[in-house]
């Protein structure tokens, strides 16, 4: 019995071993002439999707909203957080993401109202470069930096109205966000 059960193993063995080799020879014969050549393209990056039609253009994460208007203004994107400063030509001067507050302005345009340069925000800190455009719910909504540099994550169970920015952001949007000075805020 033992002289069978090793002829069995052999002839599995060999059966294997022929397997794996016309395995390796459909591979070999698929393979480029020199797998060391680069392709000519980004892997990563084709130019058309996997059903053949073309890609999307990737949209650039700091252009400025296309729904925001024209001419010279401040644009605040609810959705990705973000604030532009937009020269009168259309173009980005400044732009950087904000810690929105627990009330939030409704989509559309809106005019500076007041500005303070140093008082204490809704929720007890310090701030500065107060930039207010709206309220809400008896709520001031308005752009501002904490003197201390932080970027809370507002208190839920507290209606606030600050939209904090770093410290050298608010100088950007106290330098450029006088009163009269256009915001538009979008989704």
């Amino acid at each position: 019995m033992a002289r069978s059960s090793s002829g069995f193993v052999a002839g599995l063995t060999a059966v294997a071993v022929a397997a794996v080799a016309f395995l390796a020879y459909q591979a070999s014969a698929h393979a480029p002439a020199d797998v060391s050549a680069k392709p000519k393209a980004p892997i990563s990056a084709p130019s058309a999707t996997a059903t053949g039609g073309p890609r999307k253009p990737v949209k650039d994460p700091l252009a400025v909203p296309a729904a925001s208007g024209t001419g010279a203004r401040v644009v605040y994107a609810l959705g990705e957080r973000r604030v532009w400063l937009v020269d009168e030509k259309g173009q980005a001067t400044h732009t950087f993401s904000v810690m929105p507050s627990t009330v939030h302005p409704v989509p559309g345009a809106y005019s500076v109202t007041s500005r303070s340069g140093s008082v204490t925000g809704s929720d007890g800190v310090q701030i500065e470069h107060v930039v207010r455009f709206a309220t809400v719910q008896d709520v001031s909504i308005g752009f501002s930096a904490a003197v201390d540099g932080s970027l809370p994550t507002p208190d839920p169970s507290r209606k606030t109205g600050g939209i904090r920015m770093k410290r050298a952001d608010g100088e950007a949007m106290w330098t450029f966000a006088s009163i009269g000075a256009k915001v538009v805020v979008v989704d």
